[in-house]
């Protein structure tokens, strides 16, 4: 098998397994196991359980990245952007990769490089939301970075919240109500000319 494309087995498996037991519950047996691959064989793409994890991590990372990105530049109109970046958080975690539970319910969130690597993409995110509202409004950069923090914060918590009862509220509606919550605050801010 081509590298890369064992280098995707072995996340693949590893993702499984992770979701499944948390970095502490989880064993570099087990995730050989899944991939049906000898242990010397992932050991020879990732040195240990650490750096496999934080691999996987990056990649969904970098996944979730690319959604928000979309949805940040996907229109200049704020209440449309309002709408497609909340948006952008629930089809996330409405995957069923469960990849969402590795950025945002790690069991290393305390873990000084991995919280750290999960901080900086949640402070990335919030302060591209930041750029937006202070571009638009006379508000000063503490103050645009303390509402991209809180706009980005509803988003996550209440996906987060909204997928152990998506069969009670589908996602439309449930981001829908998110995003007009969201948007009679900020909607307040006026433009500036």
């Amino acid at each position: 098998m081509p590298r890369a494309a064992r280098r995707r087995q072995l996340l693949q498996a590893a993702h499984q397994v992770f979701v499944a037991h948390g970095f502490h519950g989880a064993s570099m047996d087990e995730i050989a196991e899944v991939a049906e691959v000898s242990k010397p064989v992932l050991y020879q793409h990732f040195p240990g359980k650490r750096e496999l994890y934080v691999a996987l991590l990056d990649t969904h990372m970098d996944e979730f990245s690319s959604l928000l990105e979309a949805a940040i530049n996907s229109t200049t109109d704020n209440k449309l952007r309002v709408t497609a970046t909340i948006r952008a958080y629930y089809e996330y975690i409405a995957r069923d990769s469960q990849g969402f539970r590795l950025i945002f319910e790690s069991d290393l969130l305390n873990d000084r490089e991995i919280g750290g690597r999960i901080e900086a993409f949640n402070a990335e995110f919030a302060g591209r939301i930041a750029d937006v509202i202070a571009e638009d409004t006379n508000l000063a950069p503490a103050q645009a970075l303390l509402m991209g923090r809180a706009m980005a914060g509803m988003a996550q918590v209440s996906a987060r919240y909204w997928v152990d009862m998506a069969d009670e509220v589908p996602m439309e509606e449930a981001s829908d109500l998110v995003s007009r919550l969201a948007w009679r605050g900020i909607g307040r801010f006026p433009k500036e000319s």
